[in-house]
């Protein structure tokens, strides 16, 4: 596309494109430019529609099978073909660590938690807890007992359990109660 300057005067000036097919118009090449911009705007969608397609890939294959993925191993055998060992901590008696999956010929390990608290010694059961207790004055403890609702990587769970905490010092208020000063 070729620009040509016609100086007419002191008031107007002619501006003229010469388009590819070699007319000369005052106008532009508007549905030269029009084809331009609509072939660039395409470009930059497929472009863009390409990038998202490989971003979604990636991060499906680094997330398989859901919330739990990193704990589940990435073998072919079924959970119930899987043997589990106990979650040892990287440090300490809780938190991050690792247990091994045993299946068939392969043993893998894979990522898993022990609470930080009192679940610490039932983290792979999982139980259905009533209300706490009233207070026991004598040892000032409360307790709640569970009954088993699932255990985790083939555990060996107590089909109940009961478990203590101390007593608050702190009375409780009602919600329509007010502080008075």
């Amino acid at each position: 596309m070729e620009e040509f300057w016609y100086p007419g005067g002191s008031e107007l000036h002619l501006h003229l494109w010469k388009c590819s097919s070699g007319l000369w118009c005052s106008t532009g090449c508007s549905s030269e430019l029009d084809t331009m911009r609509s072939l660039f705007s395409v470009t930059l969608l497929l472009l863009l529609a390409l990038t998202l397609a490989v971003e979604a890939n990636k991060r499906a294959k680094h997330h398989k099978g859901g919330k739990h993925a990193k704990s589940q191993p990435s073998s072919e055998c079924s959970s119930a073909e899987t043997q589990y060992g106990k979650c040892v901590p990287e440090q300490g008696n809780c938190g991050d660590g690792l247990r091994e999956a045993m299946c068939k010929d392969r043993t893998e390990k894979i990522k898993c938690r022990i609470p930080c608290n009192w679940k610490r010694d039932i983290s792979d059961c999982k139980y259905k807890f009533g209300a706490w207790s009233s207070c026991d004055a004598a040892t000032n403890t409360k307790s709640r007992s569970g009954t088993l609702k699932r255990a985790l990587f083939n555990a060996e769970c107590q089909t109940t359990v009961k478990v203590s905490k101390p007593c608050s010092h702190k009375v409780k208020k009602t919600r329509g109660e007010k502080k008075s000063n």
